[in-house]
């Protein structure tokens, strides 16, 4: 566990009622803030630059047609796995490079990417990276159990515009991500053969032979020996090169979460989001190359890096896949209480991943999944500012024919005078009136059925139904006295789903 857990331990033992260390901004009837606006964005998407299909232009089309109003991208920033056998795993090596930012170039990624944008005004393009902090292997080829770990459990960076910030991701694969010290002295050891390499390879001995009354001189050089050491301190060499070290070995099988912990931070010191993509898909392949052998590649669900790490914005909640972290009382709603009970600094937003590369891939369309943000300006620094106060939520729209969008969801008290909105913090005082208030509709203006449910702090307070276009406004009758809360939706219908962000509510007032 990191220092900051240990911290945050600290400070829940001295009061539940303590303001936690990041809030949101609140709302007031006389101070409501400047009017915001939806953006519909396809978060997660892969152009031709890395692993898609579809080029930046055809991409913004789509995106277009489709009625999107922002694609978010999320480009693999380098795919270069590599494989050495002992004793010589420098040299006995087999490397994997796909295409990816880092081999394209970042500068060049994105000027491409401004320059796509001009021609589409009408769609927002947000550059992103998705990144693999370490993967790491098991086993041998000879044992016929070698397997590379993890080369899926990705995250997710944005909000970085700077190409060196980009450049400096400290991944696997990346030159960055070797660190030198007294290692790169000892690496840079077999060198010292040199020395009597040269020393033998200039060296003679002489001597004289007597056969009968004959004298013979004979001259005995050394270089077979000199060949020999120098051969050897080249291959040692070039064993060792780049002669750093891995800042986090792709053979240690014992790191945990400390390489992506790692990454967060490095993100973070730029000013980045970090997002955890799919924590509960998984991946699984085997590869056989003959009397070689097999390879497994396989990464396994990851939900709990969501409680490991720290200092991250968000993770991907909505996708096509198995999902159950955002279930009431689940692994999000652990996270959300300690971040309620201070031993977290900030709390962790969902967001709907498409993970899109090829149309019709797994029969994934670009608008099956999306991300809508409420934005004060429709502007790619006006999403990343939303991404960071939670103002957004997470949607699914697995039907053709329509999908749902979320038009209201507020915490309030005093009659509606008092309230705030997804990631932002409402302080009821003295009031007990707390009342949710949620607005649904169909993009087609159509009528059907849903449910809506209300969690409060990971405890279900209420199931509603009805059909769109829906409104209520639902009183809680039980609001707890003295703690902090987080109020939060799913939404469901025969096709399609949506999970809120969370409204933070302090704790009510006595006396």
């Amino acid at each position: 566990m990191n220092r900051s857990f240990h911290l945050g331990l600290f400070l829940a033992s001295m009061t539940l009622t303590l303001v936690p260390a990041w809030i949101g901004p609140a709302h007031s009837a006389d101070d409501q803030g400047a009017p915001r606006r939806p953006v519909v964005a396809a978060f997660h998407v892969h152009s031709t630059i890395s692993t898609g299909s579809l080029s930046l232009d055809q991409l913004a089309e789509r995106a277009e047609r489709l009625g999107l109003d922002a694609v978010i991208l999320s480009e693999n920033f380098v795919l270069r796995y590599e494989y050495g056998q002992l004793p010589l795993r420098g040299v006995l090596r087999k490397t994997v490079t796909l295409p990816s930012v880092l081999d394209y170039g970042v500068d060049r990624f994105l000027a491409d990417v401004a320059d796509a944008q001009a021609r589409h005004p009408r769609v927002l393009l947000i550059p992103g990276m998705e990144a693999t902090p370490h993967y790491y292997w098991t086993g041998s080829l000879l044992n016929g159990d070698l397997t590379m770990h993890n080369s899926q459990k990705n995250v997710l960076v944005l909000g970085l515009s700077r190409a060196n910030d980009f450049a400096a991701l400290p991944v696997n694969g990346n030159h960055v991500s070797y660190q030198y010290g007294w290692e790169t002295a000892l690496n840079l050891t077999p060198g010292l053969l040199f020395a009597p390499a040269a020393w033998l390879w200039r060296r003679r001995t002489h001597r004289t032979i007597q056969v009968g009354v004959a004298q013979y001189s004979s001259t005995r050089r050394y270089r077979t020996p000199a060949v020999v050491l120098g051969s050897v301190g080249s291959l040692l060499l070039l064993n060792a090169w780049p002669f750093g070290q891995p800042v986090f070995s792709i053979y240690n099988d014992h790191l945990g979460y400390r390489p992506y912990q790692h990454f967060i931070d490095a993100v973070a010191q730029r000013g980045g989001i970090v997002v955890w993509s799919m924590p509960e898909a998984r991946d699984f392949t085997v590869h056989s190359f003959g009397p070689i052998g097999s390879v497994t590649i396989k990464t396994d669900p990851y939900p709990e890096a969501l409680l490991l790490t720290a200092g991250y914005t968000g993770f991907g909640g909505v996708y096509q896949d198995t999902r159950t972290v955002t279930r009431p009382g689940g692994v999000w709603d652990e996270v959300m209480r300690r971040h309620l009970t201070g031993q977290r600094t900030r709390p962790p937003f969902v967001f709907g991943e498409i993970a899109f590369h090829t149309p019709g891939q797994a029969g994934i369309e670009l608008n099956q999944v999306l991300t809508v943000f409420w934005v004060r300006e429709r502007t790619a620094a006006g999403i990343v500012e939303a991404m960071r106060s939670g103002r957004l939520y997470a949607l699914g729209q697995y039907h053709k024919e329509f999908g749902l969008r979320l038009d209201a969801f507020q915490v309030e008290c005093e009659g509606g005078a008092r309230w705030a909105e997804s990631g932002e913090t409402l302080d009821p005082k003295h009031a007990r009136d707390l009342a949710v208030r949620v607005s649904v509709s169909a993009t087609d203006k159509g009528a059907h059925p849903i449910s809506v449910t209300i969690i409060r702090t990971g405890q279900v307070i209420a199931r509603l139904t009805g059909e769109t276009p829906f409104e209520h406004r639902f009183s809680d009758q039980h609001v707890p006295v003295g703690e902090w809360s987080a109020y939060r939706l799913e939404i469901t219908t025969g096709g399609g789903e949506i999970v809120s962000n969370p409204i933070f509510v302090k704790p009510v007032q006595t006396g």
